[in-house]
């Protein structure tokens, strides 16, 4: 897609699946086991048999209504006398946003006036207000991770929800546990944590509270299984294919990629953001399965489903599946037309939708808005996300409305010594044979690579940061932020060297190899010695940007610009050479991590703004290394035992994602596999040492556990519905073009439609529209959000003690991993953890927690977790390679199952169970009573895809409201705001 203009270089969207001029040309990397991601030596049999090409997911309904659960009941009592007061068109604005550059923000869903309630600003991104000015650019999620310190975790949580709030945002989407990490070459694992679900739940939840306290809405995102950039909507370049299909089983759906969501949901996320992809088969957006039973019946959830922008694929289907919220609101980015708005009118109206389903949307969203306590924290929006002029046009695409549209409010606090801070701790030292720290006293330093310096254009030169030019600091596509400002390596190693009246000199084209080696050789002379500080880095974003061929995923784990080339060459000269290495995720050092003139390697992540004062604080020993690896370093792609799906697998069918190495993924993988890391899971050296001694485990009586029963309360209806007469667009109505709108164009639903399908007797999913009393299942929550609350009942205490035996005060994160015993389980897994701060000769006490869950299996059988009778094992060390304490488990009886009956048996129960309607709420064959109209018979023919997807027309009329099947509504081509 070509953009003109500086202003929409600046807005390229969220979730556009852009093609370029080098798509077609894009080398297939060589090494992934096509057409399967898991390589032959990894498949795992449980996860095999659920993990099937043309999986499918079976359908779950009703979708359930929340119920205030927990600390949730006094939003939901707000929520509901709001929404007793709102007529239909009015619940449907709360639903849907009003379109792409609508308003100020990349999501805005309708106001109501008539109540003085503005429309919700929802803008990204997880590290920072995307396309704001004067805001922190924080670090990365895969950095704040490396700190393993559950306070900057939180810290910099508030941090960006002040900022969010301050600059007028309502629902800040962050933060990221979907993608997980399956693979390393996944183009935003960046974004998130870690692939290990456990510290990625801890971030998570900690992440949220701090958003959260803030009064701001986090958004958790992307749910789930969103584990590659390449088709998750569907090929290029045309992209009329349907989108990938991510295949799992039922256990390794429950203890890897649902773990972390369960944690952010107890934490109280208010808003979760279902995916692109497929899943099993059917859409994350409509996918009755993983929205209705796993996230909001399962695991409580009691906020709002939104959509990632332009990931509904249906109406009616989408509805009954779970989803809430539709964003930015149009079928496709400034088309006018939308599955919802007018159309979700029409389909309550025609009851296709039912009233109570329509009323708990709205309760949800508006629930979240009292949860974090909007009302008494509310800012106008006072940026935008289309121009940094500071005047524009309100309604961007239409051009309309010319005004003030950006105050230029700069809400950094003090935020930037946070943002310092967090990039420092976690800053991980890999190498150190005594190269750092560096003194400040070294005759020459020389500093090498374009990774230390500059952007030729700016830190904000390139949209979305979708370039790697100058020092990676993040990486691109809508998970960014306006740098404020970029502090570069080379200026602040510049700045400490001159401040102890020392000389630099640097080399920052990586490739001018003349003028390298001659500093290098400079640098290692006789009587003039010092540090060549060579920095690389490896970059990766979302897939409507490509960069050197990059379709956002990466297509090898090797440094950019010919790293491994630079680096050798500088140490073929100088004796005392140290790399820095920006990336976001692992990399293969194997060609130079051993050589002896390296004497030291640090990884400094993606630091955000302030990247060359952290990485300057770590070199010159003002902050002691203490950062720990979030995920492993290997010596090849194939060691990872899973990869990314480059080519196309099916024909013109879905692409088939196979998960079929079940829970093994990064560390679990090398440990199964026999594969020997580089650099293991947890693993950081720090510029003094520790000893760990003194294991002690206390047990606790949690009693057995009891699964959850009993029934809901009915589904409530808030107040009623009208008749169309009320819904029609007021007379002399002004529509902006291109605004989704929730009224309809005549109190005749069939004429309005247009749909020639209209009246066509449709099968719906069994349950679908059931308002009774529904049972609470056994896994899942009658008391509070995340699942059976019985699962976090204390059962251990661990201690250890940890001994600084060097001569500086350091930080040590002590690590506890468990073996859960069962043939098919993991070697370890993580288990707990804490930074602790050790003055030298001191010793500090290491405490963790463990729980039912940490404890337990996902059976297929019982759909619950269990304890089986295998053995349990504890282990606590410095990284998951070094645990030198180790204690058997003592399980009270009665708590531990039979082994026989463990999850580890299988995998494939549940999840594949049933094709039925692929879980996707079973999309009615046409548009019929569900109020989906199709496109009218002067549009041509609706070409039905397979889960109520259909193809829109290539022209929409613009005269009536155009419904495409499945409750897909074409909104007129100039629409209106309620």
């Amino acid at each position: 897609m070509a953009f003109t203009g500086a202003a929409l270089l600046a807005a390229l969207p969220l979730a556009l699946a852009q093609s370029s001029s080098s798509a077609a040309v894009t080398p297939i990397p060589s090494g992934p086991p096509f057409p399967d991601t898991t390589y032959p030596n990894a498949t795992v049999p449980y996860a095999v048999a659920g993990a099937q090409t043309n999986q499918t997911s079976p359908p779950s309904y009703p979708a359930p209504w929340g119920e205030g659960l927990g600390d949730w009941a006094d939003a939901y009592q707000q929520a509901r006398a709001f929404v007793s007061q709102l007529t239909l068109t009015e619940k449907v604005n709360l639903t849907t946003g009003v379109g792409w550059q609508g308003e100020q923000c990349v999501g805005n869903n309708g106001a109501i006036p008539r109540l003085a309630f503005k429309s919700m600003c929802l803008q990204d991104s997880p590290l920072g207000v995307r396309f704001g000015d004067f805001a922190t650019a924080q670090p990365a999620g895969v950095t704040i991770a490396a700190t393993w310190d559950r306070g900057l975790f939180y810290l910099r949580g508030n941090n960006m929800g002040e900022e969010h709030r301050d600059k007028g945002v309502d629902v800040m989407l962050g933060p990221v546990v979907g993608p997980l990490g399956r693979s390393p070459e996944g183009g935003r694992n960046w974004e998130g944590f870690s692939p290990d679900p456990y510290l990625s739940g801890v971030a998570v939840a900690e992440t949220v509270r701090g958003i959260q306290d803030a009064n701001v809405i986090a958004c958790t995102k992307h749910y789930i299984l969103n584990e590659q950039e390449h088709f998750r909507q569907g090929a290029p370049p045309d992209y009329l294919t349907e989108a990938l299909s991510s295949n799992i089983d039922d256990k390794t759906m429950h203890e890897l990629y649902l773990w972390p969501f369960a944690d952010a949901v107890r934490a109280g996320t208010a808003s979760i953001m279902c995916s692109y992809q497929q899943i099993n088969n059917s859409y994350g957006c409509q996918n009755s399965y993983t929205l209705n039973h796993l996230l909001k019946n399962e695991l409580g959830f009691q906020g709002f489903v939104m959509s990632d922008w332009d990931a509904q694929h249906s109406g009616v289907a989408s509805a009954l599946a779970g989803m809430d919220q539709t964003m930015p609101g149009d079928e496709s980015f400034d088309s006018g037309t939308a599955y919802w708005g007018a159309n979700l009118t029409i389909a309550v109206l025609n009851g296709t939708i039912p009233q109570w389903r329509i009323d708990d949307m709205a309760v949800r969203i508006m629930a979240a808005y009292y949860y974090v306590d909007r009302p008494g924290h509310e800012v106008d929006t006072n940026f935008d996300s289309w121009t940094q002029d500071t005047y524009g046009f309100q309604h961007f695409y239409a051009s309309e409305d010319y005004r003030q549209v950006n105050w230029h409010v700069n809400v950094q606090q003090d935020h930037y010594q946070d943002a310092r801070n967090f990039a420092a701790k976690g800053t991980v030292l890999l190498k150190n044979t005594g190269g750092l720290p560096l003194t400040g006293q070294e005759k020459l330093t020389a500093v090498f690579g374009s990774d230390a310096a500059e952007n030729q254009y700016g830190p904000n030169g390139c949209p979305d940061r979708g370039c790697d030019n100058g020092t990676l600091a993040m990486g691109w596509g809508s998970g960014t932020a306006n740098f404020p400002y970029l502090i570069t390596p080379l200026e602040a190693i510049k700045a400490e060297v001159r401040s102890h009246r020392g000389s630099i000199e640097s080399v920052i084209d990586d490739y001018a190899y003349d003028q390298i080696t001659a500093l290098s050789r400079r640098v290692a002379q006789p009587l003039v010695g010092g540090a060549c500080i060579v920095f690389a880095n490896s970059d990766a974003g979302e897939g409507y940007i490509t960069v050197d061929y990059n379709e956002g995923d990466r297509n090898n784990l090797t440094l950019w610009h010919n790293g491994e080339d630079l680096i050798n060459a500088v140490a073929a000269e100088c004796n005392n050479t140290i790399v820095v290495m920006h990336t976001v995720g692992p990399v293969l050092v194997n060609a130079w991590y051993e050589n002896p003139n390296i004497t030291a390697i640090v990884w400094a992540g993606i630091p955000g703004e302030e990247s060359g004062n952290a990485i300057t604080d770590i070199l010159y020993g003002k902050v002691n290394p203490g950062g720990k690896t979030p995920f492993t370093w290997g010596d090849s792609r194939g060691s990872y035992g899973s990869d990314l799906l480059y080519q196309t697998n099916n024909g013109v069918n879905a692409p088939q994602d196979n998960f079929e190495n079940g829970v093994f993924i990064d560390y679990r993988a090398f440990d199964r596999l026999g594969e020997t890391p580089v650099y293991e899971f947890g693993f950081g050296l720090s510029y003094t040492t520790f000893e760990y001694s003194n294991l002690q485990v206390q047990s606790h009586n949690a009693g057995p556990y009891v699964p959850t029963s009993g029934q809901t309360p009915p589904a409530p209806t808030l107040g009623s519905i009208g008749d169309a007469a009320d819904f029609v667009y007021p007379t002399d109505f002004h529509r902006v073009e291109a605004y989704i709108y929730p009224f309809i164009n005549s109190t005749n639903l069939r004429q309005s439609s247009g749909d020639p399908a209209y009246g066509v007797n449709v099968s719906y999913p069994a349950g679908a529209f059931d308002s009774s009393a529904q049972p609470y299942l056994a896994a899942g929550s009658n008391v509070a959000p995340g699942g059976n609350q019985q699962l976090y009942d204390l059962m251990f205490t661990v201690t250890a003690d940890v001994t600084n035996t060097g001569d500086v005060v350091g930080d040590e994160v002590p690590q506890l991993y468990l073996s859960l015993g069962g043939p098919d389980e993991p070697a370890v897994v993580l288990r707990g953890f804490e930074r602790l701060t050790v003055q030298p000769g001191e010793t500090a006490q290491f405490q963790a927690q463990l729980c039912r869950r940490d404890l337990s299996n996902w059976d297929v059988v019982s759909q619950n977790w269990v304890i089986t009778s295998y053995p349990k094992t504890i282990y606590v060390g410095s990284s998951s390679r070094k645990l030198p304490l180790q204690q058997a488990l003592d399980i009270p009886a009665g708590v531990a199952a039979p082994a026989a009956s463990s999850a580890a048996a299988s995998g494939s129960a549940a999840v594949s169970s049933s094709a039925a309607a692929s879980g996707s709420a079973a999309a009615p064959s046409s548009a019929a009573v569900s109020g989906s109209v199709a496109a009218p018979s002067s549009a041509g023919a609706v070409t039905q895809i397979s889960d109520g997807q259909i193809q829109a027309p290539s022209a929409a009329p613009t005269t009536v409201v155009t419904q495409i099947s499945d409750g897909q509504i074409q909104a007129p081509a100039s629409s209106s705001t309620a």
